[in-house]
This record gives C-alpha cells, sequence and structure tokens, in this order.
C-alpha cells in the first residue's frame, strides 16, 4: 500500500500514484532527471541524429542485399508505428510488415493499417493469434489481479517478430519505440512484457487449458540467442529525428489519410479499456501522466496545457458501457464476473515467478564486460 504524503513533480506531472517516486530539493522527480541522462545517450533530433541513421540505413540495406527483405516492421496502426513505416518508405528500406492480430483491433486500425500498406506499397503479413489461446491468457491475467494486463497481447506481438525475422533471415527489426512520447514510465507498475517465465507462472496457476499455439520468448532467445548468435538488432528509428507526434499525426492524415484515434491505444478495444478503466480503477494509476510528461519533457506539451487535459474524464458513461459490454461477450464472462474480477484484492508480478534475478545478474555482467573493454555492450532489449 502506498503511504506517501502526495505531491507532483513540478515539471511533469508525474507523481505519487507511483510508488517509487523520489523528487529534488526543486521538487523534480527522478523520471525527468533519468529523461535527461537517457537523451543525452539515446536521443538525437539533429544533424548528428540525421548522420548516425544515414549510416544505420545503409548497413540494414548492406545486410539485405540478394534477399527479398532487408527488415522486418511491426505495424500495430498506432501514430508511431504508422508513421515509421511512412518513412521507411522514403529511406528505400525493403520491409516485410507484419501485424499481430491479437482479437482486439478496432475498425479504425484495421483501415489505417490497409490505407498505410496501400500508400507504401508493402507486403503485409498478419500473424493472428489464435483466440483461445489468447482468451484463456487474459483470463488468467484478470484472475491474478496484476496491474500489467497488457502483457499478453505485447509478449505474443515481440515473439512473434523475432521469430518471424529468424525464419526470414533478417537481421534487423524496426520499432516505433521512442523517447520523445515514451521517455518516462514508472517501472513499479509494471514488470517485462518479455518476461515468458511471469507469463507462464500467472497462466499455470489461473489458466484452465494448454495454450496450444501461442509462442514465447525465452530469456536464453531473448537476450542471448538473438543478439548474439543470430546477430539481431532492433532499432529505433524514431529517435534519430526531432520526432513530435502531433505533426507526425498530421503527415499521416494529409499523406495517406489516416484516421486519429479519440484516445491513445485506440488501436485495440483491449488496451482502451485497461489504461482508461482497469488500471485507474483497480489500481489508481492514471497511464496519461507518464504519457503526457513524455511530451512534457521532449517539448512537445507545456505542463500547464497537461494539467488541463487531465481534468478530461477518461471515458464517458455511454462509451464505457458499451466497451465494457463488448470486453464481456468476447471473452465470454458475465457482467456479474467482470464486476467481481474488478473488486477482487490486487496482486503485484512479484509475487509469481519471473526473470528479474537473471536479469539484474546479465546487467551486472554486461557492465563488468564494458568496464573491461571500455566501451558500451548491451543487451537485447
Amino acid at each position: 500500500m502506498n503511504t506517501m504524503k502526495y505531491q507532483c513533480c513540478t515539471r511533469c506531472v508525474m507523481d505519487t500514484t507511483d510508488s517509487e517516486i523520489t523528487f529534488d530539493s526543486q521538487g523534480v522527480c527522478n523520471h525527468c532527471r533519468q529523461f535527461d541522462e537517457r537523451a543525452g545517450r539515446e536521443w538525437f533530433p539533429n544533424e548528428e541524429g540525421r548522420r548516425r541513421w544515414a549510416e544505420m540505413v545503409q548497413q540494414i540495406k548492406v545486410s539485405g542485399k540478394g534477399q527479398e527483405y532487408d527488415c522486418i516492421l511491426g505495424l500495430s496502426g498506432g501514430v508511431d508505428s504508422s508513421y515509421l513505416a511512412l518513412k521507411v518508405h522514403e529511406w528505400g528500406l525493403r520491409p516485410l510488415v507484419m501485424h499481430v492480430d491479437a482479437g482486439w483491433n478496432s475498425e479504425l486500425a484495421v483501415a489505417n493499417i490497409e490505407a498505410i500498406v496501400k500508400h507504401c506499397g508493402y507486403d503485409l503479413h498478419t500473424h493472428v493469434v489464435d483466440w483461445e489461446d489468447m482468451r484463456d491468457l487474459q483470463l488468467a491475467y484478470l484472475r491474478a489481479a496484476v496491474a500489467n494486463q497488457d502483457v499478453a497481447q505485447d509478449h505474443i506481438f515481440f515473439s512473434s517478430l523475432y521469430h518471424f525475422a529468424t525464419r526470414n533471415r533478417v537481421r534487423y527489426i524496426l520499432s516505433g519505440g521512442n523517447l520523445a512520447t515514451e521517455g518516462i514510465f514508472p517501472s513499479a507498475w509494471h514488470g517485462s512484457a518479455m518476461d515468458s517465465v511471469n507469463l507462464k507462472a500467472i497462466h499455470k496457476k489461473y489458466g484452465e487449458r494448454k495454450l496450444a499455439k501461442y509462442e514465447t520468448i525465452s530469456f536464453f532467445d531473448c537476450y542471448l540467442w538473438y543478439p548474439f548468435v543470430k546477430k539481431m538488432r532492433t532499432v529505433r528509428p524514431l529517435n534519430y529525428m526531432p520526432y513530435d507526434k502531433a505533426a507526425a499525426l498530421k503527415e499521416l492524415e494529409e499523406t495517406v489519410g489516416y484516421k486519429p484515434y479519440p484516445r491513445k491505444h485506440g488501436e485495440s478495444v483491449f488496451t482502451k479499456l485497461f489504461q482508461n478503466y482497469y488500471l485507474p480503477q483497480k489500481f489508481g494509476m492514471d497511464k496519461r501522466r507518464p504519457h503526457f510528461s513524455s511530451l512534457i519533457v521532449s517539448g512537445q506539451m507545456t505542463r500547464d496545457e497537461v494539467l488541463e487535459k487531465l481534468q478530461e474524464p477518461l471515458y464517458s458513461p455511454a462509451e464505457l458501457e458499451i466497451d465494457i459490454t463488448y470486453f464481456c461477450k468476447k471473452l465470454r464472462i458475465s457482467r456479474q464476473e467482470f464486476d467481481e474480477l474488478m473488486r477482487a484484492p490486487i496482486h503485484h508480478y512479484t509475487e509469481f515467478p519471473n526473470w528479474d534475478a537473471r536479469y539484474r545478474a546479465l546487467k551486472r555482467v554486461q557492465g563488468l564486460v564494458t568496464k573491461a573493454l571500455g566501451r558500451d555492450i548491451r543487451v537485447y532489449s
């Protein structure tokens, strides 16, 4: 239970709903300081970024010489991955575009993906997740009452990309992940979506059937096999440019007829309900705070603008009722079962087996190797 006296950062809008937040003497939180530190290492919205990315583009093209594709691009239908798809086309890369359909796509997301693929002339491979697997795993997570309910979707998205890249002998995976819009997120709120140990433990305790086709990614695969044996790399091109989300959305609208979602992550019905109802109601976590805080520290919004946006309701009563009804019907549970799941005592993901200790050990080894070699040796992430 969080017993901290309420406090909100004077620079961003992260507050003590993050149980691990700290503040300096000026009231600025640790997330802002960590963002500044990471930005110096990872974000290059300048000529240096253009130079670095131009070199990377050439490396990707050389690695894919003689093959049908030189990279794989995961496309969710959200603004970040959609804008990246547009830029990849301009850079002259030859991506195999992959979309993972976990059963919760909104109709608008499907239309946006189709518009982008058609405009760029991409080949699209859609991996449709076995619904009975997904349903059983998501119900297991709901019964476990942990905060990171989106792991079931996120894990299969990442694992599908990496397995598919291996089968197609593609070394580079392009990700829309970026520091400018995702640079702040409290680690106390979630565990790693890659943690298959945690996923399997939760499913073993609360699932009702074996997962028939749901393909996970192991710790060995994630941090050793793919990066060092297969020499695969996940690169984030948006970190090499002055990425502005509002400008990116406008370009998508004008170029491909992209239609914006009413709210963040509107491309997934599940994620929409999870972030805008489940987390705030059950855990007191408003994901708008880290999202908007990222935009503040990257210079895309002012703090006053964000404070005003935070006054807006997460849901209208009518829209919420529609989404809960759809959610229950899709998962084949009653409204009573849903209400009982919402009232059930909460748990933390660390109450179940996980790979956190292995990851910490690996990071220690990484630090020793980096120190010995005099250069940064990063594990796959």
